[in-house]
């Protein structure tokens, strides 16, 4: 190990590897669409958590056991922000 890092900058993978699909490829949700979605638990923020093929929604307003009608208002590489459709 004598003057070489054990760690080197060519192996490691680079920090923003998971952007290289670009951003939202995984989406089944798209920005502006509305969907109809059941809240089935709370975040830690107070918001609704639905989901849509395992991908998170934030609603905000809402509480477990709704059954709304959402409209994506911004799109994350995990998670979406929804808001209620009146």
């Amino acid at each position: 190990m004598r003057g070489r890092c054990p760690i080197s900058p060519r192996k490691r993978t680079p920090r923003n590897a998971k952007n290289k699909r670009g951003r939202n490829a995984g989406a089944p949700v798209e920005l502006g669409l509305e969907y109809e979605v059941d809240i089935t638990e709370l975040s830690p923020n107070g918001e609704g958590v639905a989901r849509i093929k395992g991908y998170l929604i934030f609603v905000g307003n809402a509480k477990p056991g709704d059954h709304v009608k959402v409209k994506i208002v911004g799109l994350d590489s995990v998670a979406a922000d929804a808001e209620i459709v009146k």
